[in-house]
């Protein structure tokens, strides 16, 4: 395949993640007239990976994501999922989360903040002022959203709040990977939430 249709800037996102969802990394690689993507990738340790793509091949009309296993051999020791929490440091910057992680879909907040003050010249980074990806433990379901609204609107503020509607796939853990930038420099800012079992069905007797 070599006509895609561009996402958000680019005509494939290249998104590698270790299963155990401690590293996390969104790349963009380069196409060979061949159709064939190429991206140096140093990945810091042996383990167990998973390798996302995001296309809009042409011929397609929509986008799709195609996912592969990917092995870095050597000696490793499997890691827990980081613990649940709501608020992330990134290189001086905290970014919060609010609203829950439902199969119906929610609308979830981010607010970027640098040195406890709000961050209000958020830059567009692949024309938007961020975006999350979503990973669930175990099965490393996937799922890739843009925010609400797009630089240059008129309307839309660059920080320090990213809305997204969001749904997810069913209950579990998930681990939630915001990249935004500012100043400059893309960062990634990384939560662990859980979904619900199901709807609460109140009154039962």
């Amino acid at each position: 395949m070599t006509e895609f249709d561009p996402i958000h800037d680019r005509e494939l996102h290249l998104i590698v993640a270790r299963r155990e969802l401690t590293g996390f990394w969104h790349v963009h690689p380069r196409r060979e007239a061949d159709g064939t993507w190429v991206i140096r990738l140093e990945l810091p340790e042996a383990g167990a990976y998973r390798v996302f793509t995001d296309i809009a091949p042409r011929a397609l009309g929509r986008t799709i994501t195609l996912g592969a296993d990917l092995a870095i051999a050597g000696h490793y020791a499997p890691q827990p999922v980081p613990a649940v929490g709501r608020t992330a440091e990134v290189d001086g910057y905290e970014v919060t989360v609010d609203g829950e992680l439902r199969a119906e879909g929610d609308l979830l907040t981010l607010t970027v903040r640098k040195d406890g003050a709000p961050v209000t010249d958020l830059q567009p980074y692949l024309a938007a002022f961020g975006h999350l990806v979503i990973l669930r433990a175990g099965d490393l379901a996937y799922v890739h959203v843009h925010p609400n609204g797009e630089p240059g609107d008129g309307i839309t503020p660059a920080g320090p709040e990213i809305t997204f509607h969001t749904a997810v796939p069913g209950p579990g853990t998930y681990r939630l990977f915001l990249d935004f930038r500012h100043e400059d420099t893309v960062r990634t800012a990384a939560f662990t939430l859980t979904a619900p079992q199901t709807v609460a069905h109140a009154h039962h007797h």
